[in-house]
């Protein structure tokens, strides 16, 4: 099998659309302001994954049907839809797609964190390409989630039947690479933004840090 690039990453998107994103921030957003927030996050990530090093950036849409939406936004970037209804079943084809393209590494990063330091990412690019005993990388999140999953060949049972949008994500995650022998490492843990509390937080932080963070999510609050 050829070898192209030796790490995948792609942004897991949803399109942002007034009614379909970012709900629970409604209110004390309207649906539209909602939809326009996310499309800041969307940009910002798209940003970071540019700028990232021995990686190729892709955005892994969803619904299918909303890829001209993407195209219009980074039109550099690799368009891939999900398929399936399940976040689950989403996870595993991406990552699957991805691997069975010859990358030595594939890595699905949520769009809900604009202010995850970039090192982060990049950290999880440079431990799939450069460590041969690891089997993956995982991005815990302060919710009991995760906003990154990488790994180096297709894992279904970590994505079968989980829990989702609880808090009990990440540990059954890691009991399930335990029960299989998976040597996963884990990143700092960092917020994602779902709730009106952690979009206090996200002002908050964001008028305390210097503008080259989350640029575009900025502007959002500014305008």
């Amino acid at each position: 099998m050829t070898r192209t690039q030796p790490i995948a990453v792609a942004i897991m998107a949803k399109a942002p659309l007034p009614g379909q994103v970012k709900t629970r921030l409604c209110p004390p957003l309207s649906p539209d302001e909602a939809a326009g927030l996310y499309r800041c996050f969307l940009l910002d990530k798209i940003q970071q994954v540019r700028a990232l090093e021995r990686a190729r950036p892709v955005i892994a849409y969803a619904p299918e049907e909303a890829g001209q939406i993407f195209g219009a936004m980074a039109p550099d970037l690799e368009l891939l839809p999900q398929r399936g209804a399940d976040l689950g079943v989403r996870l595993t084809g991406i990552l699957e797609r991805l691997l069975e393209a010859g990358h030595d590494g594939a890595v699905a990063i949520d769009s809900d964190t604009p202010t995850l330091p970039i090192h982060l990412l990049q950290q999880a690019v440079d431990r799939l390409a450069d460590d041969p005993a690891l089997d993956g990388v995982l991005g815990p999140t302060e919710d009991g989630g995760y906003y990154l999953i990488g790994l180096k060949a297709p894992q279904p049972v970590l994505f079968t039947d989980m829990p989702w949008s609880t808090a009990d994500v990440l540990p059954e995650t890691i009991r399930r690479a335990e029960g299989r022998r998976l040597r996963l490492a884990q990143l700092r843990p960092w917020y994602d933004v779902d709730t009106p509390e952690d979009l206090d937080r996200l002002r908050s932080e964001l008028a305390s840090t210097e503008a080259l963070v989350a640029p575009f999510t900025r502007r959002f609050f500014q305008s």
